[in-house]
């Protein structure tokens, strides 16, 4: 397999583990704090990724590279974790996932600006019709009357774009599985004491989906996912590859109907296989 095709097999293999992640935090959220689950997921990923480059003794990352993993961490083991669990204390998981449809393009623009790469211009014109059609649809359902959980949803976008393009560079020479661990480790400090912390005083009220979600966005979503995900970005490069998350959105509200009995509208699906198309159009101009 080429590096091109193995880039997007990863890829595509990274955003069918992400696409379980807003229903899983949905869930999680029912029963545990957004500002405990955001921290408990990280925590718990830490701890494996610690053992991970303890076990195959990994070397330590350069002072240089101290700077790309804090921004990863800031963006995707911070920032969009605490922001969608937020955001989805005000909106339906269903609704988010359409959201995903701007990743591509924010990812995209980071990879332009952090790494250097540059797409045609109807790479441009596919990826920004994509996130057009996105916004399109959330004005159409009244973006007044869910203006914090969309702004929030908006706000996750952008810092795990930045954190995503970030990685992808990083990827090149430290390897996927590895940059996702280090950032995962270098947040471990405040993650873990702000775990116990935020501890609940009682699990008793916690049912097994919530715990099934919690379980999910920590093992899944913070770590497997990233393994493949980086990796993709690394083969296959980050505007490219990236367009692959306008595909989260069809997986994510498949995922949403079957386990959380969501109500996803014709619009909703209309919405989506129209940015499917728009992939397909942005991946034949990524290079």
């Amino acid at each position: 397999m080429d590096k091109t095709a193995s880039g997007l097999t990863n890829g595509l293999l990274g955003v069918l583990i992400f696409s379980g992640s807003l229903p899983a935090t949905r869930v999680a959220v029912q029963d545990f704090d957004p500002q405990f689950l955001t921290v408990a997921r990280a925590a718990i990923a830490g701890l494996l990724g610690l053992c991970l480059l303890l076990a195959f003794k990994e070397k330590r990352p350069a002072r240089g590279d101290l700077v790309s993993l804090a921004i990863v961490a800031l963006g995707v083991v911070v920032g969009f974790p605490l922001l969608t669990a937020l955001a989805l204390r005000h909106v339906t998981s269903a609704h988010s996932i359409v959201f995903i449809g701007l990743l591509p393009l924010a990812t995209a623009i980071f990879g332009v600006l952090r790494g250097g790469e540059r797409p045609r211009p109807a790479f441009w014109l596919f990826s920004a019709l994509g996130s057009a059609l996105v916004v399109g649809y959330a004005l159409m359902q009244g973006l007044s009357a869910s203006l914090s959980g969309d702004g929030l949803m908006f706000a996750a976008i952008v810092v795990c774009g930045f954190g995503y393009a970030e990685g992808g560079i990083l990827s090149r020479t430290l390897g996927g599985w590895q940059v996702i661990s280090w950032a995962l480790v270098l947040s471990l400090p405040i993650m873990l004491p702000l775990a116990l912390i935020l501890l609940p005083p009682s699990f008793s009220g916690v049912g097994a989906p919530a715990w099934f979600g919690l379980a999910y966005v920590s093992l899944f979503s913070m770590l497997i996912g990233f393994v493949f995900w980086y990796r993709g970005l690394a083969q296959g490069g980050i505007a490219s590859v990236g367009q692959l998350q306008l595909l989260q959105p069809f997986f994510g509200l498949a995922l949403a109907a079957t386990l959380l009995n969501e109500s996803v509208t014709v619009s909703m699906l209309a919405v989506t296989v129209a940015v499917i198309l728009c992939v397909i159009g942005a991946r034949r101009y990524a290079g």
